[in-house]
């Protein structure tokens, strides 16, 4: 079963494609980790963009794409988290696989600014806390796991999370449009969006 999750900042699509992935036992694959990791020339050719805070081309996000679900566990299936955002990068998709099911989990703007405004970093580990929503940090300011400080993103504060909402409603609204996307209530516990997705997929 090869799926899109998509959703606004804050929505928990990641933590919802985790949980997904788990329970199909198909990888759950997050581009922006793609881009982070990857090797060789590749790596070079994101550099090139990456260093300079630029947006890779979609021309380089599926080559790295294609390359990684034509790995043997692909095979049954997959769960893209943050690809595609628009509507040709989508098209371009569907030319290399096909798409099962898109889903899109969704909060309003309002509740995506208050959930970003509560979320906080882990330097080490990169673990993401929230401390309106879940999951909390034991400790104030540590991380669970590694101890390590924690800190919030520049562009999780009020202003930067309203314009990266706008640019995703402009980019994800076509695709909607297009694709026959199922919409999940991202505002419910973690547990029951993905007891709504679960049942979507009649799993």
């Amino acid at each position: 079963m090869r799926l899109v999750f998509m959703g606004p900042q804050g929505s928990g699509k990641g933590t919802q494609a985790k949980i997904i992935s788990e329970t199909l036992n198909v990888p759950h694959i997050s581009t922006g980790d793609l881009l982070r990791n990857a090797q060789g020339e590749l790596k070079k050719e994101v550099d090139k963009y990456m260093l300079k805070g630029q947006l890779v081309p979609d021309e380089l996000i599926l080559k790295i794409l294609k390359e990684r679900i034509s790995n043997k566990d692909c095979k049954k299936g997959f769960i893209l988290d943050g690809f595609p955002r628009t509507l040709n990068q989508a098209d371009e998709l569907e030319k290399e696989t096909e798409i099962d099911k898109y889903f899109e989990i969704f909060i309003t703007d309002e509740e995506a600014v208050k959930r970003l405004s509560g979320r906080w970093n882990c330097k080490n580990c990169n673990i993401a806390y929230n401390v309106i929503t879940t999951p909390k940090p034991k400790v104030s300011g540590k991380c669970d796991v590694c101890n390590s400080d924690l800190f919030q993103r520049e562009d999780d504060n009020g202003e930067a999370t309203k314009k990266r909402l706008e640019l995703y409603h402009k980019e994800i609204g076509p695709l909607i449009e297009k694709y026959d996307v199922i919409r999940v209530n991202g505002k419910q516990k973690i547990e029951k969006v993905a007891h709504d997705i679960l049942e979507k997929l009649e799993v």
